[in-house]
């Protein structure tokens, strides 16, 4: 069952823009000339399976970003990042992805969506369970901090739309993303100093903790070199002008021929 947004839920920032409505069931933010707006997760989380349907701005867009994103604190912080950057009337949304550990990020990867994110609600998930399969590799993974999911919707028209060179059509504002069906029941909730999934407690060993050791098997891999030949856009580990001195260990494995 999809939780509540009064229970699960803080507006963090925004004056009013973001809104819980429909009884908890439904929330929105919006961007204006003034400000944006956003809200965060009152849960911190170590490990979790999260589901969100979000109805993403319709129409000119160009210059937004809506933000879903898993992150700690402090500066050297843990982040899992979805932005949805604005479009053009008639093109298409951009999904532009990175992961931070330990403070350090430039894994940017950035895909075409193949729907249209505006014309209903789509589920995101983010999957973040243990297994640290190229932790081996010398690539940092996160698993010591806890994290609480954020979203937003902000003014990022200095880059976020053919870098930069479209600016926000502040006539069209404002810009209103809806969220539905917050789902955190696979999710490790995380308090003073402790996981709900602890691995001395009973439901760590339970069918309902099965996302946990879900691994990214063939099939996975499959479908995703297939959305990666189809629909991206852009790979940090295609890009030496980013890392002169060589792509980061991750670039160099092995993927599907």
């Amino acid at each position: 069952m999809a939780s509540n947004f009064y229970k699960d839920i803080d507006i963090i920032w925004g004056d009013g823009r973001a809104k819980i409505l429909n009884n908890g069931e439904l929330l929105s933010v919006s961007l204006d000339k003034i400000s944006g707006s956003g809200f965060q997760s009152k849960n911190e989380y170590l490990y979790a399976k999260i589901d969100m349907q979000i109805k993403l701005v319709p129409g000119n867009s160009a210059g937004t970003v809506t933000a879903f994103y898993l992150s700690s604190k402090g500066e050297y912080h843990d982040e899992i990042d979805f932005e949805f950057l604005g479009n053009l009337s008639g093109d298409p949304y951009i999904l532009h992805t990175n992961v931070f550990c330990q403070g350090k990020s430039k894994r940017e990867q950035q895909f075409y969506l193949w729907f249209d994110p505006t014309a209903d609600f789509h589920t995101y998930s983010i999957l973040w369970n243990p297994l640290r399969i190229v932790e081996a590799f010398g690539v940092p993974f996160p698993k010591y901090q806890p994290m609480r999911l954020f979203s937003s919707l902000w003014n990022a028209d200095n880059w976020a739309t053919r870098g930069g060179l479209v600016k926000i059509d502040w006539s069209k504002a404002p810009f209103t993303a809806y969220y539905r069906n917050f789902n955190t029941n696979n999710a490790c909730v995380w308090s003073h100093g402790t996981s709900s999934c602890d691995s001395n407690s009973q439901p760590f060993f339970s069918n309902t903790k099965e996302w946990m050791w879900a691994k990214f098997d063939y099939s996975s891999q499959y479908k995703l070199k297939r959305v990666q030949d189809k629909y991206m856009i852009y790979n940090y580990c295609t890009d030496p002008k980013r890392f002169p001195q060589g792509f980061p260990p991750e670039c160099y494995l092995t993927h599907l021929p």
